[in-house]
């Protein structure tokens, strides 16, 4: 079992393949970066999933925004440690490989492409609702079985499909191409989420926070199975802060690693917490929990029940504008994880190879058609839960793996340095674990038999086939 413990080091020298047909562009700033990290946080979160978790908290969801958020500050603080420390595509499992072992890389990868896939699929589905809404609004003739997956009454979520396929679309044009449109749009989303504020918050009324917490702190499962509680909807609302990880992922694409990846990952966290506490107090503060939670695209409803109907048709086409800013930022992590597995012989060479427009072809369809056909079939909650679950797993082998470089690697420069790291790693890992105990039985079931399934395929193909296989665990 020596295969599952035998790491990379963390000065091995690059294959010459590695150095033409498999070596990414370095195009990106930290301007771009931090327009990735809220391209990829302030999205389906807050436009979509904030009603859903009302609906399991109450006015307590702003509990469970501080939560999650406290849980993944301690997580970025550790990324922006190891993606300046190893500036290589990958994120999380390049980390466990340096840090763990092969092994247990291969199960945060694995893990991986559980969460930047369906977090993909589940932002589509996201932006479906908010299409759904204008095309209901606007009285288009176009049946209700198109616009929702099979468990939600449709036969198809087809505006789902369509947007994952524009998004890969755009990715393929070129990783700078797609940067610089992600940036416009980022700007859009915030100038939404702006005119909504300003909006509400005339109407404010305090008494829309009492009680406080109707359905208590921790998760208590009801008898349909489903949870509720703060700590129920810190775990789903824990969906709506982390994408500051899929900017370690461009590491390898980054004009100045050491200085622009911690301004982006710290930068745009601190930036994306301040917005989603505003946002969440105004839509509290404006509309009743118990109202609004039932809708599919809540800030625009809640601006429709305040008469404001034009400013509701601006958000709900702000919100079809800018969402595929989340989208196309987690598509984009996922193709730089599978480039970085296939680089290192875990799944086949050939998917990293990289286009003559310094993008990964191959992978780059393939995420898209499998968050187009998962966007398309399965309703949006159980797609953000399973995506949590993925999510959790990175963040607990980035805070490890940080804590064990420490240990085995302390004089390896570091151009930024977690503070107090033997009290942020631990709380990064203890606060995900508690998380991931606060999800649904489902979630757990169905994480554990993916990292089951996972696990086989590694046996069958990675284990043999991958570098320090044929290297003889010396890369």
């Amino acid at each position: 079992m020596s295969f599952i413990t035998r790491r990379k080091s963390l000065d091995a020298a690059p294959l010459a393949q590695d150095l033409t047909t498999h070596k990414l562009r370095r195009t990106l700033s930290w301007p771009h970066l931090i327009a990735l990290g809220v391209g990829a946080i302030v999205g389906t979160g807050i436009y979509t999933l904030i009603g859903i978790g009302a609906g399991m908290a109450g006015p307590g969801v702003m509990l469970s925004f501080v939560i999650a958020g406290a849980v993944c500050a301690f997580a970025a603080l550790c990324y922006a440690e190891m993606a300046t420390m190893l500036p290589q595509a990958g994120s999380a499992y390049t980390y466990a490989y340096h840090g763990v072992g092969e092994g247990f890389a291969w199960m945060v990868g694995w893990s991986l492409i559980l969460e930047y896939t369906v977090v993909a699929a589940a932002v589509s589905a996201g932006w479906s609702g908010q299409v759904s809404s204008l095309i209901t609004q606007w009285g288009w003739p176009i049946p209700h079985a198109l616009l929702a997956p099979p468990g939600a009454g449709g036969i198809v979520n087809l505006p789902s499909i369509l947007i994952a396929a524009g998004v890969t679309a755009v990715l393929l044009a070129g990783t700078r191409e797609s940067a610089t449109v992600n940036f416009i749009l980022v700007l859009v989303k915030l100038a939404a989420l702006a005119g909504f504020i300003a909006l509400t918050l005339p109407v404010f009324d305090g008494a829309h926070f009492h009680p406080f917490m109707p359905f208590g702190f921790g998760a208590t499962e009801g008898a349909d199975g489903a949870k509720h509680g703060v700590m129920a909807a810190a775990a789903l609302m824990f969906f709506a802060f982390y994408g500051f990880d899929a900017i370690s992922t461009a590491a390898e694409e980054t004009r100045n690693p050491s200085r622009d990846l911690t301004i982006g990952i710290v930068g745009s966290m601190l930036l994306c917490t301040a917005i989603y506490m505003l946002v969440a107090a105004a839509a509290l503060g404006a509309s009743p929990y118990d109202v609004f939670s039932r809708d599919g695209a809540p800030l625009a409803f809640i601006l429709k029940t305040l008469n404001h109907p034009l400013a509701a048709a601006l958000i709900a086409g702000a919100a079809v504008v800018a969402l595929p800013t989340v989208i196309m930022v987690f598509m984009f992590g996922q193709t730089r994880i599978f480039f970085a597995m296939a680089r290192d012989g875990l799944i086949p060479r050939a998917l990293a190879a990289v286009g003559p427009r310094g993008v990964p072809t191959l992978v780059t369809l393939l995420t898209g058609a499998f968050a187009a056909l998962i966007a398309g079939f399965v309703p949006l909650k159980q797609i953000a839960e399973v995506a949590n679950a993925g999510t959790l797993l990175a963040f607990v082998a980035t805070a490890l793996c940080m804590l064990i470089l420490r240990r085995v690697a302390p004089a390896r420069p570091r151009a930024f340095r977690c503070p107090a790291p033997w009290l942020v790693g631990p709380l990064a890992i203890l606060g995900c674990l508690y998380l991931f105990a606060s999800l649904s039985r489902f979630t757990m079931i169905f994480f554990v038999g993916w990292n089951l399934a996972g696990f086989a395929v590694y046996l069958a193909y990675g284990r043999t086939a991958s570098r320090l296989a044929r290297d003889g665990g010396a890369a």
